[in-house]
């Protein structure tokens, strides 16, 4: 348990209050060594943080010190329970506590979370929160969004525990082996180690999510499958959870052929990034095509991450952020132009 204790009246507008950690073995796992976890709290809600044996101060704006307050009182209540408390569980209480939107703010032991035999795979950012929802409430979802939002990785975690679970029999996950600026045919090796390396996010994933010995033994079963998107055509997936990675990189064609797969009592979660195309100049993505066809069809689900949602090193963030401003700006010069040719000012 914890303790608020009113301090001495701030100046307004700003406000300040004291928290009580009874806890003294936890408290230093709560702070980081050298205080840097406090440091970073500091940084990202924009508050004055001070320890003086096992209470801490937060001063500043009434609602940064709310937040502030909620997301030290969360971390807190990860240690209690007997969870650790690393950098990426700060900077996420700091994502899930700075929320601009009307949402009401969650406690953030009540957040959603996927469970599976590794442990709990937690909400770090609001996005993720209702990914989270919404893989559990819909059998189709679409989750687009930059790099670094987790999509792929919550997919995962949610097929892991379904599997666990008994509710479906198998998990199939694939990608389509579009090159990057690269030509598949330069890879050394037969079909499977040329399509490997696209299917490594993938497989990473499943590690964290199991054993390594029960991944090998289920694919060697059958239970997971992780393919090419191209071996998919002609079947009928009944009792599975399919994921499809990087749809973004599919053709109109290819979707439909993937999405007509769906059988009896199974799961689809098509994820990708509209950013990041790989197809030949003038080919329309099959994803888009897909979200512009499919948003309102009952039954499906959609997810949509942004910068804020990134939650891979911080620069990720800001990189993502850094193309999109750019993107931005161009947009915003083509319109100007083709306005001042529609107008006849400018000359040819």
């Amino acid at each position: 348990m914890t303790q608020i204790i009113p301090a001495a009246p701030a100046p307004a507008p700003g406000r300040a209050i004291t928290i009580n950690f009874n806890d003294n073995a936890l408290l230093p796992l709560l702070l980081g060594d050298h205080d840097r976890h406090l440091v970073r709290l500091e940084q990202g809600f924009g508050v004055r943080l001070a320890c003086r044996g096992n209470r801490v101060n937060i001063s500043g704006e009434p609602d940064r010190v709310q937040a502030a307050e909620a997301a030290l009182q969360g971390l807190y209540s990860r240690l209690q329970k007997g969870q650790s408390v690393a950098a990426g569980d700060v900077d996420a209480a700091i994502r899930l506590m700075n929320r601009t939107d009307e949402d009401p703010r969650l406690p953030l032991s009540d957040l959603p979370a996927i469970r599976t035999r590794r442990g709990a795979v937690g909400s770090r950012s609001p996005g993720q929160t209702t990914y989270i929802e919404t893989l559990a409430r819909h059998e189709m979802v679409f989750a687009l969004g930059p790099a670094g939002t987790g999509k792929t990785y919550l997919a995962v975690a949610q097929a892991v525990a379904m599997l666990l679970a008994g509710r479906v029999e198998r998990i199939v996950l694939c990608r389509p082996a579009v090159e990057a600026g690269e030509r598949l045919g330069f890879l050394p090796g037969d079909l499977k180690e040329k399509i490997d390396p696209y299917l490594r996010p993938l497989y990473d994933a499943l590690h964290d999510m199991m054993p390594g010995d029960q991944v090998i033994r289920r694919m060697g079963t059958g239970e997971i499958e992780v393919a090419p998107l191209a071996f998919m055509r002609g079947r009928t997936l009944a009792h599975a959870f399919v994921i499809l990675d990087e749809a973004q990189n599919t053709t109109e064609a290819q979707m439909k052929m993937f999405l007509t797969r769906m059988g009896e009592g199974t799961r689809m979660v098509v994820t990708g990034d509209l950013t990041q195309i790989d197809l030949p100049a003038g080919t329309r993505s099959g994803l888009r095509d897909a979200v512009e066809t499919l948003e309102g069809v009952q039954g499906i689900g959609f997810a949509r991450f942004g910068v804020r949602d990134v939650v891979r090193h911080p620069l990720v963030g800001r990189i993502v952020d850094a193309y999109d401003q750019r993107a931005a700006a161009a947009r915003e010069t083509t319109r100007g132009r083709t306005r001042r040719e529609s107008d006849g000012t400018v000359q040819s």
